[in-house]
């Protein structure tokens, strides 16, 4: 199975994914397109440009294509998507261009894990981060994502809760 783990930042989404790869030791774990690409050497700008998440979305698309069938994605193409479309310079985004490429990476999967921001928070958001972009980040995803809003057509489980609950909410509509 090839799995997703979409969500903004600080919502626990890496800790799911972390907790899933232990108990699908098989499956591959592909880190976040950002972390990929700092250990290729790119260097993104604090905070990150539109320029920044094109990169990272063009990383993801590529970390689909170069997976097997039993991976772990930190992330989608909807997540750097969302982030996109969330942006300050978001209108200067051609999103259509995108839009094929986007759909068949997200195609290529078989379910997309939707960690939500919940309230209370479940991680401390630090003080540092911009708490509007991250909540118009999570507008969108649920849009992309629960409202299938660019006809991604995914299999997307929304997931609450404590860490065992969303991984048993996980493990159970995988049927592993």
């Amino acid at each position: 199975m090839r799995i997703a783990f979409s969500g903004t930042h600080c919502v626990g989404k890496s800790t799911l994914l972390a907790a899933i790869a232990e108990a699908l030791p098989r499956h591959t774990v592909v880190d976040e397109p950002y972390h990929l690409l700092e250990e290729e050497g790119y260097e993104h700008s604090d905070p990150p440009t539109l320029e920044d998440f094109v990169a990272q979305l063009e990383r993801s698309l590529s970390a689909l294509e170069d997976s097997g069938p039993d991976a772990l994605f930190d992330r989608s193409p909807a997540d750097v998507l969302a982030y996109l479309l969330a942006h300050e310079d978001a209108e200067s985004f051609e999103a259509e261009e995108w839009m094929d490429a986007i759909r068949a990476g997200m195609q290529s999967l078989d379910l997309v894990v939707f960690v939500p921001i919940e309230q209370p928070d479940r991680i401390a958001v630090p003080s540092h981060e911009d708490r509007r972009y991250r909540a118009r980040v999570h507008k969108k995803l649920e849009r992309l994502l629960l409202d299938d809003a660019y006809d991604f057509g995914v299999d997307a489980l929304v997931v609450e809760g404590d860490i065992r609950s969303r991984r048993d909410l996980v493990l159970k509509r995988a049927r592993i």
